[in-house]
């Protein structure tokens, strides 16, 4: 075994799609897009005697003023039973961060929280995290169901929105044309405005886009009405899985209820690509009402989702001082965001 710097896509996306658990986080694309941003990124594998990968991880070198750290999402994609290959992981993991001059390398693994994976990062030497790396409690749909059974498990209220939306004679759309992220990037400034949160810049969201399409992994899913967008979802297609990535809405929108046809619409095309199953994104426990993503969880819960709670963020400390800083910094913007 040796632990290498990969420069193949083929291969990388191969190994990463290869292993049910991965999404779009670990992908080549997502990592062209980080290049895309002038930020640095790592892709390490560990490697047998043919050459083929075993165990991998991607990160991205973020700098801010309180220090700079690696991230890893969705990471690293590997056998977690092979102790070897896990401590050749995290060594390397180490090792990188220390050559980029890192604080800390924030990792958030593809593992099930469990007792396990909180013990399997405390014996690593790992400190969970003051702040999220990602989606770490996410709806997740089995796409092995039809769209009937589907419906069946969805709740009364969504079943009426569908109903009252088919009615209504909207019209959706899917493509990849520079034209619909565009449109994206336009309604979503309009959405932040109206939900009081800060919206992505228009550079940020049409380099993740091309980055995606590359590859033909993304898709802009669009409800007109009479002409007029209502709705709009971002969705990344990759590996096993299809990713309701991003999605926005226009005051009418809400009043047609557009958003449940986007998503039949998105789920019948990841079945077609081969997808296993279809990640809502983000949610938040039932009970924290105050949480600003509690609105938009619960509607995602209406689709009768299994509910899959990831290893939390977990941080590998470098420069213990600094990193205290950092912490401190965190856990105050955690409280004021209400996130």
């Amino acid at each position: 075994m040796k632990i290498v710097t990969i420069e193949s896509r083929n291969k990388w996306d191969k190994f990463i799609t290869s292993h049910e658990e991965a999404n779009f986080l670990q992908s080549w694309d997502f990592y062209e897009f980080h290049k895309n941003r002038g930020k640095k990124i790592v892709r390490r594998a560990v490697v047998d005697d043919n050459d083929e990968i075993i165990a991998a991880y991607a990160g991205v070198v973020e700098t801010a003023k309180r220090g700079t750290y690696l991230a890893i999402a969705g990471g690293p994609i590997m056998d977690f039973k092979n102790k070897k290959i896990v401590k050749e992981i995290f060594d390397d993991i180490r090792k990188m961060g220390e050559e980029n001059h890192c604080v800390f390398v924030r990792v958030r693994p593809q593992l099930p929280l469990s007792d396990k994976s909180i013990n399997l990062m405390r014996e690593l030497g790992l400190r969970k995290a003051p702040m999220y790396l990602s989606v770490e409690y996410a709806g997740i749909l089995d796409l092995s169901e039809s769209e009937e059974e589907i419906l069946t498990n969805a709740s009364q209220g969504f079943r009426r929105k569908l109903r009252k939306a088919e009615k209504s004679e909207i019209e959706i759309t899917a493509d990849n044309d520079e034209e619909s992220i565009e449109e994206f990037c336009k309604l979503e400034k309009k959405h932040a405005e109206r939900q009081k949160y800060v919206a992505f810049s228009s550079s940020f969201l049409k380099k993740q886009f091309e980055a995606f399409r590359e590859n033909n992994e993304v898709l802009i899913y669009t409800a007109k009405k009479d002409g007029e967008i209502l709705a709009q979802n971002f969705m990344i297609f990759y590996g096993p899985e299809a990713s309701y990535h991003y999605g926005v809405s226009s005051e009418l929108g809400t009043k047609y209820s557009a958003a449940p046809l986007l998503h039949m619409a998105a789920m019948n095309e990841a079945r077609k690509r081969g997808c296993i199953r279809y990640n809502l994104w983000g949610i938040v426990g039932p009970e924290e009402t105050s949480h600003r993503f509690y609105g938009v969880s619960e509607f995602k819960r209406s689709f009768g989702c299994a509910e899959l709670k990831y290893t939390p963020a977990h941080d590998m400390i470098l420069n213990p001082l600094k990193y205290q800083v950092n912490k401190f910094v965190e856990t105050a913007r955690k409280k004021i965001r209400h996130v």
